[in-house]
């Protein structure tokens, strides 16, 4: 009897397998090949495959740049290399990245991601203390490989077109003192505008769980927007709060606005649905800059 049933035991066993292994197969899992010499060639970097876990990797060594950090002369080994992974995920390719930009790149290269298919995920800090200041822009996608590997294509070049490029023209004055008229401010984003010292904020809340508690616009989860200076010289600054699936939509409205963003980072964990904050400056009409904020603002679906 024994016998018996370490047979069915068997049998069981293997039919499992065979089925995993139809299951893996019809869902691609680590079984489609990457075309890894084309995706050099459309991204015009070198690239490394990891055939244990199928992932095809290129890096640009930001060579051009001549980091320090707190006094310390870092190397591009050192954090300081631009990278994309691609791998098969089922019948698409998935691809997930890191930029290394200076300031004046970082709004260039992510027009350049967004208009090219590519999605941009956070941009961060990755140093105290560095000289020249660097920023990181993570990036990720999924879809058809070559139309992956064209975009990343396109934000490399743009990373080397804007490579040690002039300075972007600044507005200069002095945000203390604010003769700006609220009132086409109000008109144009619909939303009460509050005056605190020199500047004038709008601030429009949202909602999400935590612990099982509602939280909301005075707990910081929240869009909010500062104008300061006069009508025809004036900054915008501040913070947009949206969900996971509405960041690339803002962001577009955004820089189609001509509004740099400056980060894109959590401010809390735990919560649901995940709020994903974008920090943003602009400078300009403050018509204009009014009228790119509500164009993002409407961008974000209705609840």
């Amino acid at each position: 009897m024994n016998k018996i049933y370490q047979s069915q035991a068997l049998a069981v066993l293997l039919t499992s397998l065979l089925s995993g292994a139809a299951v893996a197969h019809e869902h691609g899992e680590h079984t489609a090949a990457l075309d890894t010499a084309k995706i050099e060639q459309l991204t015009g970097a070198k690239g490394k495959l990891d055939s244990a876990e199928n992932v095809f990797k290129v890096t640009v060594p930001r060579g051009d740049l001549s980091v320090t950090v707190a006094g310390v002369k870092m190397t591009p080994a050192t954090g300081f290399t631009s990278w994309a992974a691609f791998t098969p995920a089922g019948d698409k390719t998935m691809v997930m990245g890191d930029m290394v930009l200076q300031e004046d790149q970082i709004n260039p290269v992510m027009s350049a991601a967004l208009e090219n298919g590519i999605q941009v995920t956070a941009l961060h800090n990755h140093f105290l203390w560095d000289t020249p200041k660097v920023m990181f822009m993570h990036i990720g996608g999924s879809g058809d490989a070559e139309s992956l590997a064209t975009g990343v294509g396109k934000v490399f070049a743009k990373i080397k077109e804007t490579s040690g490029g002039k300075v972007q023209k600044r507005t200069k004055f002095d945000a203390g003192k604010t003769s700006l008229d609220p009132k086409p401010i109000e008109a144009i984003i619909g939303a009460s505008v509050e005056k605190t010292g020199e500047v004038y904020k709008v601030t429009i809340g949202r909602t999400t769980q935590m612990d099982g508690h509602q939280v909301g616009k005075t707990m910081g989860v929240n869009t909010w927007a500062v104008f300061a200076g006069s009508n025809d010289k004036a900054i915008v600054e501040g913070d947009f709060a949206v969900l996971e699936s509405e960041l690339q939509i803002v962001l577009k409205a955004l820089r189609s606005g001509n509004i740099a963003i400056t980060s894109i980072h959590n401010h809390m964990v735990g919560e649901s649905p995940r709020i994903v904050f974008l920090h943003y400056w602009g400078a300009g009409a403050v018509s204009d800059l009014a009228k790119a904020i509500k164009g993002a603002l409407d961008s974000q679906p209705k609840a």
